[in-house]
């Protein structure tokens, strides 16, 4: 049962021209999006740079605005900030951004950053509210002398790791995760990862992992949105995605996933230009004149394709 539903969601921004600064046209970031979000899951929303996914994500917690659609939580509309403000939406969503540094107060303290969210939503003595923030960082993997610290003391996947915490802190039910690992190391990337996934596990958390690298997402998530120019191409759960992927762009993603083996070098390369090939020959049963992308069709109960209605599938 999911517990918040986003349905028809749109983000235009205007663009403005003339001597009079009228609208002349729009960008379209997000163009009638849906999705859903059920209790111990992890949703991966997956693209190019400039395709739209960090908006669906900063709209959802409402850091952008949305020109139409609705955000559900619970039964209830929670699009407006009116109306979000009455349910526990705040307290239950919450998002790891991608630059951890510029997403703390570099004046404050560990302790004060973390605790932020326990002294919005909960009255807790000062005793009670350093013990849960000393949970929390046992929870990351930091000990306690990181409470006096400053953010600028801590090594990228550490900063990571305690925007993990102050997510955590308001014990929510979805966390939105955009790039969370993309500016670390490998070895930092893996470490952040399993906390996260170990996190999961511990507290029933759902996730959106908002990324464009298909194979941490792999790793990480059940169900799978790619999305191009502000629309979703394909959805599905993960096999559906990986092991049977149908839109050309879908099919383009996955072949650019880099491999190590060099016995297979070939093999992959020719897949890659095969991808590209058929991409550059199909674009007119997967969009339109302008570009747009299609509608998307139901082909299973769990996997959906955009293309043209009569299209040859």
């Amino acid at each position: 049962m999911a517990f918040i539903e986003v349905k028809d969601l749109k983000v235009h921004y205007p663009i403005r021209s003339g001597f009079f600064n009228r609208i002349t046209d729009h960008v379209y970031a997000v163009d009638g999006v849906d999705l859903h979000f059920e209790e111990g899951k992890t949703y991966g929303l997956v693209g190019e740079s400039g395709s739209g996914k960090s908006t669906i994500g900063k709209t959802i917690i409402g850091l952008e605005k949305a020109t139409s659609g609705t955000i559900s939580y619970e039964g209830q509309d929670v699009t407006n900030k009116q109306r979000r403000s009455k349910t526990n939406f705040k307290r239950d969503v919450q998002m790891i951004f991608q630059d951890s540094l510029s997403s703390f107060n570099p004046k404050k303290r560990i302790l004060d950053i973390i605790a932020e969210p326990i002294r919005n939503f909960d009255r807790l003595s000062a005793t009670e509210e350093r013990k849960r923030v000393l949970e929390l960082l046992d929870v990351i993997g930091l000990s306690e002398e990181a409470l006096v610290k400053y953010p600028h003391e801590f090594s990228g996947g550490q900063r990571q790791r305690i925007g993990v915490a102050r997510a955590l802190a308001s014990n929510p039910k979805l966390i939105i995760a955009d790039e969370p690992v993309s500016a670390l190391d490998l070895s930092v990337q893996a470490q952040v990862l399993n906390y996260m996934k170990r996190i999961q596990d511990e507290f029933n958390l759902s996730y959106l992992f908002i990324s464009h690298d298909l194979g941490v997402v792999q790793h990480m998530c059940d169900e799978l949105y790619i999305m191009y120019r502000g629309r979703f191409v394909e959805t599905g759960v993960k096999e559906d995605i990986y092991k049977d992927p149908q839109h050309i762009y879908t099919k383009r993603l996955l072949s650019a996933i880099p491999t190590i083996e060099p016995a297979n070098r070939e093999i992959n390369k020719a897949r890659r230009k095969a991808a590209e090939k058929e991409y550059i020959e199909k674009q007119s049963e997967y969009y339109d004149e302008t570009g747009r992308v299609f509608d998307l069709r139901s082909l299973t109960d769990t996997h959906k394709v955009a293309y043209k209605e009569g299209g040859n599938r």
